[in-house]
């Protein structure tokens, strides 16, 4: 079952203009990573007889099981075979969805789908940090920038901990999380989605066209592979 979206109030986060986007330099990353538009990247051909668009969600707990269970299937045997060219796109649904997302794209085209992997195998882990935040934790969370508040739950969650592990200085997170540009444009993103057919995470569209009542790996494979038989 997908996770259901809540209410775009939970989006407004009152984002105001504009930082410089951190480190998207050029638009063909290391490893066939292209960045799509700002915020979205995929992997694979750009001439593969399909795109797989992913619409996930980094606090939806079926996303996290949906990336255990087909994210390196997707990638070597599907993308990595050129069959299918994966896309991903953030269904932000509330500000620490928004913080993981702003790490996620943190660095180099090419870093994108190795944060994204680690950022979602890890879920439960930093999930409950910050659902043990302490009220005064949670204070910062709704005063201050928004560049504050999403910095604050980087670090109470452990997302800053886990992405340090791969390799990023503190400096560099608190640009990315910082970059209220980028955020501005994944939320705005988010709401487009969510108003053309979104209603749940992980949703999936092939070449354009939304898959009803698909949100598992069970249901989407048999859809990628009989397309696949007729190309």
């Amino acid at each position: 079952m997908a996770t259901a979206i809540p209410a775009a109030a939970a989006l407004a986060l009152a984002i105001a203009p504009v930082t410089a986007s951190a480190d998207q330099s050029g638009p063909q990353g290391a490893r066939g990573v292209t960045l799509v538009e700002p915020g979205v990247h995929s992997i694979g051909r750009a001439d593969a007889p399909l795109t797989l668009t992913e619409y996930v969600s980094y606090t939806c707990p079926h996303c996290a099981h949906f990336e255990t269970e087909a994210g390196d299937t997707l990638a070597l045997a599907y993308a990595g075979a050129g069959k299918v060219r994966v896309e991903y796109r953030h269904a932000i649904r509330d500000p620490l969805d928004l913080t993981a997302a702003l790490l996620s794209n943190c660095g180099k085209i090419g870093r994108f789908p190795g944060n994204h992997a680690a950022i979602m195998r890890a879920q439960s882990e930093w999930m409950g940090k910050f659902r043990a935040a302490t009220s005064a934790q949670r204070a910062r969370y709704s005063t201050g920038t928004v560049a504050s508040r999403l910095q604050a739950m980087g670090r109470d969650s452990g997302l800053y901990d886990l992405m340090e592990k791969r390799g990023y200085s503190t400096t560099d997170l608190d640009r990315c999380t910082g970059d209220e540009m980028l955020a501005r444009t994944l939320s705005e993103k988010a709401q487009g989605y969510f108003a053309n057919g979104v209603n749940g995470t992980p949703s999936f569209a092939i070449n354009g066209t939304m898959l009803a009542g698909t949100h598992d790996w069970s249901t989407l494979k048999p859809q990628i592979d009989i397309r696949l038989e007729k190309k």
